[in-house]
């Protein structure tokens, strides 16, 4: 049974990398992979040895295991809550920040962009992304920034190099906050890490992997000069500079009111949703509904709550259900465990969890942080959770392929996998690597 598992994962990993050439979605892989190897599990259940109990992060053998169908209920239940809760909250998260861009929100960041100097630009745009996506997360900070890079530069190829320059920003701004990464997201809300320690012990490895990129690439030739600019003609909606703050502090609100109740992370984004509902139907003059109306009623018709839950990336949500829960079924028979075990003791966390990062540049983070979080047993706050979450969130920027910052730069832009290695990878290797040592100094 335990190799029909490995074996179903690798498989369907593998059809996930090949999305593009299979012409399928990755949601379907990831899906038919769950399923098969909870049901896999659910048939040999009886011939089970050994048990991973995810509420004591102990291994079960023999007597301990006790009736080994409700074990199988009680832990199938456990995963599905922990992952409920973090899809609610990326649904949450994803809500407000449509709504923000239903106000035109993002528009009002390029009223602030009154430069057309490409050194000057470079770095504004850069720490843009790297803040930005520290609140909201690296994917839609990708999508807004090269917006209004389109907006205000005409040149393709130079779009392309400021692209690959808010891949690695956009990477690191997320790694350093709990809600600016779907991985970070992850350790935050099993516990491992704390909003305090993060952010301090983050921070600066976090914006050491962007400066060093920025300054390398200040001395290149392609950012001398100004950029030929494009004449700003569009009119910016009359709400959007108070929507964009609004809706930014009702996300950064989040880990502060997980601080003082002490509730799961997605009470706290269900309540920054609904507050910025009520405002949002206010200003568009609507009654406010949470619910679709019946009958034939037009979309148009809806107010902005339910455009922006429409728009929300469904498969993208189904694929994180598919991928955490086929990890949590691999972690359930003790071979994430004991895999992390073997490995610790042959080399050290560090060095581990450093390839780790730059694995994560190949193959995707989730499933990466989804095991690392059966496989080391370190209490909360432990050097090596901060690591993994520095690792797996700025690693896949060595490669366009690593990050769904870099995969959503890659179709806006057409940049070629080829192209990215040959001029943004080095920078992003420096980046990460500064980062790392930043990191170990400070810890």
């Amino acid at each position: 049974m335990e190799t029909f598992v490995v074996l179903t994962f690798i498989l369907g990993y593998v059809a996930i990398t090949m999305e593009h050439t299979l012409k399928i979605d990755k949601l379907i892989p990831a899906l038919l992979m769950m399923s098969l190897c909870w049901a896999a599990i659910a048939f040999g259940i009886d011939d089970v040895t050994s048990w991973f109990n995810p509420s004591s992060t102990k291994l079960l053998t023999g007597a301990e295991l006790g009736d080994k169908h409700h074990l199988l209920e009680e832990t199938l239940l456990h995963h599905f809550g922990k992952t409920a809760e973090i899809l609610i909250f990326l649904m949450g998260a994803m809500a407000i920040v449509e709504m923000i861009d239903h106000f035109d929100g993002f528009s009002a960041i390029k009223k602030m962009i009154r430069t057309n100097s490409k050194i000057l630009l470079l770095w504004i745009i850069s720490f843009l992304a790297f803040f930005l996506s520290s609140i909201i997360d690296n994917l839609t900070a990708t999508i807004v920034l090269i917006t209004i890079l389109r907006k205000i530069i005409s040149g393709n190829t130079d779009r392309m190099w400021f692209s690959g320059l808010i891949i690695i920003a956009a990477n690191a701004g997320g790694a350093w906050t709990p809600i600016g990464d779907v991985t970070t997201t992850m350790l935050w809300m099993a516990g491992k890490v704390t909003t305090a320690k993060l952010c301090l012990l983050l921070g600066i490895p976090s914006l050491l992997n962007i400066l060093v990129p920025l300054i390398v690439a200040s001395f290149m030739p392609i950012f001398k000069g100004t950029a030929e600019s494009i004449q700003d003609t569009e009119k910016t909606n009359k709400h959007a500079v108070f929507m964009l703050v609004l809706g930014l502090l009702l996300v950064v609100f989040v880990p502060i009111f997980k601080t003082i109740t002490h509730l799961p992370p997605y009470i706290g984004m269900m309540l920054s949703l609904a507050l910025f509902s009520i405002v949002a139907e206010y200003l568009s003059h609507r009654q406010i509904k949470l619910t679709f109306g019946g009958g034939d009623e037009a979309p148009d018709g809806h107010g902005p709550t339910l455009k922006a839950l429409s728009k929300i990336e469904l498969p993208s949500v189904l694929f994180f259900l598919g991928i955490l829960m086929t990890v949590a079924a691999m972690e359930s028979l003790g071979l994430i465990f004991t895999f992390g075990q073997n490995v610790s003791a042959v080399i050290p966390e560090t060095t581990f969890v450093t390839l780790l990062g730059i694995s994560s540049a190949i193959i995707d983070n989730v499933p990466l942080v989804a095991a690392s979080i059966g496989m080391f047993t370190d209490s909360p706050d432990a050097n090596v959770w901060h690591l993994i979450a520095y690792a797996a969130g700025t690693g896949g920027s060595m490669l366009i392929i690593g990050s769904a910052a870099g995969v959503v730069a890659m179709g806006m832009e057409k940049i070629s996998f080829g192209w990215y290695l040959k001029h943004i990878t080095l920078l992003a290797t420096l980046g990460y690597f500064a980062g790392i040592g930043a990191f170990l100094l400070l810890s």
